[in-house]
Order: C-alpha cells, then sequence, then structure tokens
C-alpha cells in the first residue's frame, strides 16, 4: 500500500521513521510533504528511497492512505483544499485528539479514522489510539490495524474518553518525565550522588520496571507492597509522596480538558459540525 504523509513534525516523523524501523511499510512506498518542505527533505536524507513532494494535491492523487499531521486549526482549510482529489476509497488519518471522525466524514468523499500516536511508538512499543469513522470498511480497519501494531498496541477507543485516553497514552510520557527528572533533581539536591549517577539510576530503573510490569507478574499496587516492608524507609518515601501529590494528577486532567475543550470549539466553529 501506498501511503502519504502530509505534516513532518514531531508526531509525523515519528510515525514515518517508525513505519520504516518495523518494516511495516517500504520507503520506497512512503510520500511526504510538510510546509517547510527543508523538514521532509531532512528525514529523506536519512531514508534515501521515500519520496518527498512539494504538492499535496498530487501526493493524495498518488498515494491510497494519507495521514494528516497537522495542528487542528489547520485541517479544515487542508481538508477542503484536498477534497477535489480524494475517493472513495482513500484512507484518510488523522492524528490529532480535537478532530472528531464525524467531522473528518462531513467534509471528505473517503473512509476515515483517527490515530493518536505515543512518543513510545519510536521504539516499536506502547499504545496507539484508534476511532474509525462508519465509513471505514473492514478491509480498511484490518489495513490500519495491521500498520500500527508493527509500532504499537493499537487499542480502539470511543470519542467520548479521547481526552482521558490521550493524556495517558500520549502525555503521559511527557508527565512521567516530568517527575523523574524532579526525582532525580531532588536527589542530587538531598544527596551526594552526582546528576550522571542518578539519570543512569532512574533510567534503568524505569527500565526494568517497564519489562516487570510486562511480565504481569504484579499489579502496580501489589508492587508497591512488595518493595514497601512494614516499618522501612519505602514506607517513609510513600508517605511523602501521600501528602504531596493529594489532587495533582485530578488538576492534571481538569487542565487538559479544559484546553480540550476550548480547541473543540473553535474546531467546531471551522467544522460546523
Amino acid at each position: 500500500m501506498k501511503i502519504g504523509f502530509i505534516g513532518t513534525g514531531n508526531m509525523g516523523t515519528i510515525l514515518i521513521e517508525s513505519f520504516i524501523e518495523s518494516n511495516a511499510a517500504d520507503p520506497s512506498q512512503i510520500t511526504i510533504t510538510n510546509r517547510t518542505i527543508d523538514k521532509a527533505l531532512k528525514i529523506k536524507e536519512r531514508c534515501s528511497s521515500l519520496h518527498v513532494t512539494e504538492d499535496q494535491e498530487r501526493l493524495v492523487r498518488e498515494n491510497e492512505m494519507i495521514f494528516i499531521c497537522v495542528k487542528p486549526l489547520d485541517i479544515y482549510p487542508l481538508l477542503k483544499k484536498l477534497t477535489p482529489h480524494l475517493r472513495e476509497d482513500h484512507i484518510l488519518i488523522s492524528i490529532t485528539s480535537p478532530i472528531q471522525t464525524e467531522q473528518i466524514e462531513h467534509t471528505v468523499p473517503c473512509q476515515t479514522a483517527r490515530v493518536i500516536p505515543s512518543i513510545t511508538n519510536r521504539a516499536l512499543a506502547g499504545v496507539s489510539l484508534v476511532t474509525f469513522g462508519e465509513s471505514c470498511s473492514d478491509t480498511a480497519k484490518t489495513q490500519i490495524r495491521t500498520l500500527m501494531s508493527h509500532i504499537s498496541k493499537p487499542l480502539e477507543i470511543e470519542s467520548g474518553i479521547t481526552r482521558a485516553a490521550s493524556d495517558i497514552v500520549s502525555c503521559g510520557p511527557a508527565f512521567m518525565s516530568y517527575l523523574i527528572q524532579r526525582f532525580i533533581d531532588a536527589a542530587v539536591e538531598e544527596t551526594s550522588i552526582s546528576k550522571q549517577e542518578a539519570v543512569i539510576m532512574s533510567k534503568e530503573m524505569l527500565v526494568g520496571l517497564g519489562k516487570l510490569l510486562e511480565t504481569e507478574l504484579y499489579t502496580l499496587p501489589a508492587l508497591q507492597e512488595k518493595v514497601c516492608v512494614k516499618g522501612g524507609v519505602t514506607g517513609e518515601g510513600l508517605k511523602a509522596l501521600e501528602s504531596g501529590v493529594q489532587d495533582m494528577f485530578n488538576r492534571v486532567f481538569q487542565n487538559t480538558h479544559a484546553k480540550y475543550e476550548e480547541d473543540i470549539s473553535l474546531v467546531e466553529k471551522q467544522f460546523h459540525v
């Protein structure tokens, strides 16, 4: 299948490189474009056999599956521009959470889906969130699932939990990275450990924790119980976390949902759906 990418920002690039590295797609069957074409050309420098074009309409005409990897408010005008070149058999995929599949379906004459990737997909791991439009055929659904399964565990979700799911899957790595960075900084400030040592230990701890969870030997609560010896050091550390965290993650979801609703409102004014 020939695949086109419109937009080579962070997530677009992650998808392109991950598909190639995982052998999900042959680079010679991939065409990419970007508003700043130099960004697309830099990807080609790392993989010479993929194609770069400045012609978005040509990209659509010559490819079967099209990933739209642009900012939410840029999608509607882009779709209006591309609609005359889209066929019923095209598979159009948005990777932007505020854009709903039904909004795209009311704008274009082809099959639609939304796939929300995660930076963890660059390691050919983690989850990708998938929502299929009503226009999406069983064949198209299978093709999307198969493609995404090369770089992630594709998880189909309903539109109602899009923001919460995206917070965990897509934003989660940034949230957890921030907490680990604060963990490292505090270790350096409060003890004689060097930052380099703390970074190495924290990284290996995270990798080991991920592998341990993958075995499903322990749930998260069970893991805490195993490490926390009664009257021990870990318990005292958890007390500090309990007093500090409180409603922190509630506020994280409140903030992200408030921004999400703002984005949805702006998008709805464009789509009128």
